[in-house]
């Protein structure tokens, strides 16, 4: 049984947040400020991104 990935959205210094799987989360962790997730999917995730655009918590890209 293979594991689905997950999606993080993730702040970084200049103040835009980004979606990355869960391996390059990994690979980047000294670069984030925040992070958000797991979510299944990066469609749920982008919804989710939108919503903390909406909310001041990141800057659009």
């Amino acid at each position: 049984m293979t594991e689905t990935p997950k999606f993080y959205i993730v702040k970084r210094p200049a103040g835009n947040c980004e979606i990355l799987p869960n391996a390059q989360l990994e690979q980047q962790n000294p670069t984030i400020i925040e992070k958000w997730g797991p979510y299944d999917s990066p469609e749920d995730a982008i919804a989710r991104r939108i919503g903390l655009i909406r909310a001041g918590k990141c800057q659009p890209q």
